[in-house]
């Protein structure tokens, strides 16, 4: 298989792409070892480790601006984290595993997830929650966060030329949506509830043939940089604004430079790097991508790879050699 190099950065940049789509692999790989045995923080753990280890084999000078926290609460991946064995000066967000209740409970759509850019090219979001909205290319230049839920749904109905019983739009299953879920039925659109990771959810709905056209709702705000990064790869829309759930989380965003909290957040703002890449292998079937398969003495990963750009997205499958040892009992 071809390999592709990260546009512009061929001469200074060594590092491939294949080479990142790797360290999701690895990520996913190890957490889904742990898929519905009701371990969610040992598969995350298992996520970070393998992620940081494939991180810091790459030629790159990485900085981590979205991971597991900030240093004193996470040993690897924090935030300010240097990662890699030098060459290109580049900013990462991560989420070794998207949706860790998932992967516990072996439900659907749990991804290990990165983005790449320039440095600058991604935002350092609190850890906050956000509002979200995310939309595919057709029906991002006729959607606002500040629209009605109505107007909004009738927009992407129209910009998809079908009827609003025909729209799917995808929402975290929690208490604080349940008037959000109330104004999506009284619309006539469909919905589709999920109990964990809106990253995912907020990709499919640029990825024709996902049956998912809309995201809407509140969740974390790094996990909003990262779908912004995405969608910016695949020329979709997304809008955020920042929901701080308490004083402190309000007075830690405005101490990171988000003077007007109220301020609607464009793709630009949360990831405007020009050199973007982003990069999801599956660890439970979803959506988006399929999660491991274990067969013989292999294992089988499905990965999306996008970049800016160049506006290219490609679904990546590899077979993995485990060298693993069979069981044959005590």
């Amino acid at each position: 298989m071809a390999t592709t190099l990260i546009p512009r950065f061929v001469s200074e940049y060594p590092t491939d792409s294949l080479d990142f789509v790797r360290v999701t692999e690895e990520a996913a790989l190890n957490a889904s070892r742990w898929m519905g045995r009701g371990e969610r923080n040992i598969a995350d753990g298992a996520a970070v480790e393998k992620m940081r280890d494939a991180l810091n084999d790459l030629e790159i000078s990485g900085r981590i601006v979205i991971g597991e926290g900030e240093r004193d609460e996470a040993p690897m991946l924090y935030i300010g984290e240097e990662l890699g064995r030098g060459g290109m000066e580049v900013d990462i967000a991560v989420d070794p595993v998207e949706g860790t209740n998932l992967v516990a409970n072996g439900l659907p759509n749990s991804i290990a997830v990165m983005a790449i850019a320039e440095r600058g090219g991604l935002l350092h979001a609190p850890d906050s929650y956000m509002q979200k909205l995310a939309v595919g290319p057709k029906s991002a230049p006729y959607v606002h966060i500040d629209a009605s839920v109505s107007d909004n749904l009738n927009a992407v109905a129209n910009a998809l030329e079908r009827p609003i019983n025909d729209i799917t739009v995808i929402i975290l299953d929690r208490p604080r949506h349940k008037d959000l879920i109330s104004a999506v039925r009284e619309a006539g659109a469909r919905i589709k509830l999920i109990s964990d990771g809106d990253v995912d959810a907020a990709i499919a709905t640029a990825v024709d043939g996902t049956g998912i056209h809309v995201c809407m709702g509140t969740g974390g705000a790094p996990e909003g940089v990262l779908a912004a990064a995405a969608l910016k790869c695949l020329g979709g829309g997304f809008m955020g604004r920042l929901k701080p759930r308490n004083d402190d989380e309000a007075r830690r965003a405005r101490e990171m430079g988000f003077g007007d909290l109220n301020r609607v957040l464009t793709m630009e703002d949360l990831a405007p790097g020009e050199h973007l890449m982003f990069v999801a292998t599956g660890i439970t079937d979803g959506d988006l991508v399929r999660g491991v398969r274990f067969f013989g003495n292999a294992a089988r990963t499905h990965s999306i790879l996008m970049h800016a750009q160049s506006g290219t997205l490609r679904f990546i499958e590899s077979v993995h050699r485990l060298g693993a040892k069979p069981y044959r009992g005590k």
